[in-house]
This record gives structure tokens, C-alpha cells and sequence, in this order.
């Protein structure tokens, strides 16, 4: 669930996990929609055929998988926001690293630890948090990252 915070609760929340998602399906007509959207048709993602001596199916793109971060369900379910947000922005990544595939049909789901929150100017809070994707039944993440958040009170 969503958490809200106040301004001078922030200390209580560093260094503390924030919240794991609800499963999520990667299936092909998701995968094809971000082939199409960012123009990388490569086969590993469009083609079963070719894709299958390979890594058994198709698979998503890495920046799909970072990409789903970003979205509604997983924020919603997950998210860190200080009360009193006019606004909230991706503000960037300071590390990614994609460590395992996510094959066609895997069930993945975030969690997320905060690392810091601190106010670059008055009004404005930068939020660094882990963030890490999990694949059902397999033993690595599919990724894990340091994202940044701005929050505009």
C-alpha cells in the first residue's frame, strides 16, 4: 500500500524496506508493445522460433522489466510519497544492473528498500531507493536498481 510520510518522519524510513508488489505477468503481447514502442524488434523478444535455442522463449527486454517500476499497480501498492506532494518525477537511476532474463509468461513483482531522502532545495526532496525485480521460481533477480524520485511539495 501507498505509504505517506511527513516531512520530518523521513529518518524513520531510510534504510527500511518499503513494501513488496502483488505478481505481475509478463506476456508476449506486453513484450511486443514495448518492441513496437521503442523500435527493438531484436528476435530474443519478438521471435519464439529464434528466441528458443537460446533462452528457451522469448524474453522480456530489460527496460521493459525497469520500465514497470514506474507503473500505477507496483506505486500504488509500494510507493513512498511525502504527505503534501504537488508532484512526483523519475528523476534517474544511479545503478542498474540486469542480472537474469525475464522469459514470456514469468510472474515478476518489485520490492523496495529506501536508501535516502534528503531536500535539494527548499520544497523539493530527492528520494533514493532499492529496487529490485523477482522472478518466480528463479534463484537471481531479474534486476536490481538505485532509482530517484523527486518530490515537489
Amino acid at each position: 500500500m501507498l505509504k505517506i510520510i511527513k516531512p520530518n518522519e523521513i529518518e524513520s524510513v531510510i534504510g527500511k524496506d518499503i513494501g513488496t508488489s502483488d505478481w505481475v505477468t509478463i506476456d508476449q503481447e506486453r513484450i511486443n508493445k514495448f518492441a513496437d514502442a521503442t523500435m527493438d524488434n531484436q528476435f530474443i523478444h519478438v521471435d519464439p522460433q529464434q528466441a528458443e535455442p537460446i533462452f528457451g522463449s522469448t524474453i522480456a527486454h530489460g527496460f521493459l522489466s525497469l520500465s514497470l517500476v514506474a507503473g500505477i499497480p507496483f506505486q500504488q501498492e509500494i510507493g513512498l510519497v511525502l504527505e503534501g506532494t504537488k508532484m512526483g518525477l523519475n528523476y534517474g537511476l544511479d545503478k542498474v544492473r540486469f542480472l537474469s532474463p525475464v522469459p514470456v509468461n514469468s510472474e515478476v513483482r518489485i520490492s523496495m528498500k529506501c536508501i535516502d531522502i534528503n531536500e535539494k532545495n527548499p520544497g523539493q526532496f530527492l528520494a533514493k531507493n532499492e529496487v529490485t525485480m523477482e522472478i518466480k521460481g528463479v534463484e537471481k533477480p531479474a534486476f536490481v536498481a538505485e532509482t530517484l524520485s523527486m518530490f515537489v511539495v
